[in-house]
């Protein structure tokens, strides 16, 4: 006998079911219908002696599977056996009630309801967990009745798009996304129609909650009841990179060829390095719930700083002798009154611009030009006549030009 409930039809039906890999978050309060939740729930109303009668005669019963009932004409004489009939396989983890041992009755009800896998958490621990309910509010009812802060998490499945939880038809459903409530009409079948309706669409990475949230969206205290909601979390995973500075290390170096008064010399321009780290950042609405570093390295090196520094101690040098320890022009001489039109008769006199020394205001080219050593003002007046004849027999008294004139030498 065709079974349009079988595993294989129910498998390719269009109809909403849970995904295998779903996760549910639910704070609910009890709710409304009572539903089987394991084989000890399956004696129904049949029960009795009287089963056993004319157990293999025709017979129509009512047959669900998880929601959808058709009704079967029958010779089976026990519920396994009319299972075995229409190919329904059942597992430990579903519900059949009556119970395949059972005597099968004329206008019998059968129910099978398939486990499934979800995953449920506290907001902290998940773990997975069987249930036999047929949506998002009966798993909600269920998981209430064992803990009170429970939330189920609706994950698509790897294998396709969409999100494989039922909604119940007769309940008003909202979906909160970004903060916005957009209210849904009765009647959706599955948190993808939900979505559908209220014109959102996820990212890859977007996580879908099935929750009891009130009107507005916010979470409920302990007893209150609100409205199914289909919570959209966005989430995104970036990798920021940020960096830090490393500073830069001095080194100091002597050379023996500078004096030890000299500024110090910068050899090499000291420069920072730069760190850089890269985290992986993943956030939920805008909050960040998780970093993670990936990497860090030093981008750029930083550069040692090179000073120079002297340790050449300078020559000691003589302190000018006093112009009567230099002496004086020979008295009664040109000389003698060509000194005293330059320096005063001075030996040890210097320029206001520092350019000329001594009793003829040699400048140091022109005194070294005559094998004049060190300043002609430091030198003694013997000395300086001497360079200033052999000056003269080179060049004439031109190179006084003022006083020469002013004394008739030219």
């Amino acid at each position: 006998m065709h079974n349009p409930l079988s595993r294989a039809t129910r498998a390719e039906s269009t109809d909403p079911t849970f995904g295998t890999t779903g996760e549910v978050h639910a704070r609910r309060p009890l709710r409304r219908r009572p539903w089987i939740v394991g084989t000890t729930a399956v004696a129904l109303a049949l029960g009795g002696a009287g089963v056993a009668i004319a157990t293999n005669a025709h017979k129509t019963v009512s047959l669900d599977v998880d929601g959808k009932t058709v009704d079967v004409d029958t010779w089976a004489g026990s519920v396994g056996n009319l299972l075995d009939e229409l190919g329904i396989e059942t597992s430990t983890r579903d519900v059949v009630a009556p119970a395949a041992s059972s005597a099968l009755a004329d206008g019998e009800t059968v129910v099978v309801r398939y486990g499934r896998e979800v995953t449920v958490s506290d907001g902290e621990d998940s773990e997975s967990v069987w249930t036999t309910a047929l949506d998002a509010s009966e798993v909600l009812d269920t998981l209430e009745q064992r803990e009170a802060d429970i939330h189920l998490v609706a994950s698509r499945s790897s294998e396709r798009a969409e999100i494989g939880v039922r909604l119940p038809l007769d309940e008003a459903v909202q979906v909160l996304v970004e903060g916005e409530v957009l209210p849904v009409a009765a009647g959706i079948s599955s948190v993808d129609a939900a979505l559908a309706a209220a014109d959102v669409e996820l990212g890859d990475l977007d996580e879908v909650l099935v929750d009891d949230r009130a009107a507005d969206g916010s979470t409920l205290a302990d007893g209150e009841t609100g409205v199914l909601t289909v919570v959209v979390r966005r989430v995104e995973v970036t990798e920021k990179s940020s960096t830090k500075k490393i500073a830069h290390e001095t080194e100091t170096v002597k050379d023996s060829d500078r004096y030890t008064d000299q500024a110090t010399l910068v050899r090499t321009a000291g420069k920072d390095g730069v760190r850089t780290t890269v985290h992986r950042v993943r956030t939920v609405d805008g909050d960040v719930v998780e970093k993670e570093k990936i990497s860090e390295k030093v981008t750029t090196k930083p550069v040692t700083e090179v000073k120079v520094v002297g340790t050449k101690k300078r020559p000691a040098t003589s302190t000018p002798a006093s112009s009567k320890d230099q002496g004086k022009a020979p008295s009664g001489t040109v000389w003698q009154r060509l000194a005293q039109c330059e320096s005063g008769g001075r030996a040890n006199a210097v320029s206001a611009s520092g350019a000329y020394h001594g009793l003829y205001q040699f400048s140091v080219a022109t005194w070294r030009s005559v094998g004049g050593k060190g300043l002609p003002s430091q030198a003694t007046a013997a000395e300086q006549t001497k360079r200033a004849k052999i000056l003269q027999a080179r060049s004439g008294w031109g190179q006084w030009p003022h006083c020469s004139a002013k004394l008739g030498l030219r």
